[in-house]
């Protein structure tokens, strides 16, 4: 079964795959395999692929969750479970933390000091719909460029009176 999953995030172009072994550390399962798409919408497809072909082999009870906005998913095979995240979200909560693994996308974001690693991807992969919420469609520089005249006014960065 580990195999089978591997494979189907490897096909499927999963990014930074980390594969923990949970024997003696842990009885919930045998393997932890966490995992980044590069966006929601690949995160949402690695997930169902890997439900499918998990399925064509004879592995019953497949358990998703988080499929309705695929920022995090967990697919539950039983012996295998598996997290997808998009990049930002996975760098959050950084599970491998949790297991003393080292995260491929931790280590990389302190490496450039990248804080937000991933919204690059998604306005690149056009899915940036939650950064484009979360800024009113605004880039990196304008956001930047209403933070320096905020500096140079006074005004100071929260202040509605540039709204």
């Amino acid at each position: 079964m580990l195999a089978i999953a591997q494979g189907s995030l490897d096909d499927d172009k999963g990014e930074d795959v980390v594969v923990i072994d949970l024997a003696g550390r842990s009885s919930m399962a045998d393997y932890l395999i966490i995992g980044s798409g590069r966006s929601s919408r690949h995160v949402g497809a690695m997930a169902e692929n890997l439900r499918e072909r998990l399925k064509a082999t004879g592995v019953h009870g497949i358990e998703i969750e988080g499929m309705p906005h695929c920022d995090w998913v967990l697919i539950d095979a039983g012996d295998v479970i598996v997290h997808l995240f998009r990049p930002e979200v996975r760098l959050f909560y950084n599970l491998e933390k949790m297991w003393g693994v080292e995260s491929p996308l931790a280590a990389r974001a302190a490496l450039t000091g990248a804080g937000a690693i991933g919204f690059e991807h998604a306005s690149d992969e056009g899915d940036g719909e939650a950064l484009d919420e979360a800024t009113d469609g605004e880039t990196d520089g304008d956001i930047q460029d209403e933070f320096d005249d905020d500096i140079i006014d006074g005004s100071g960065p929260g202040d509605d009176s540039d709204l």
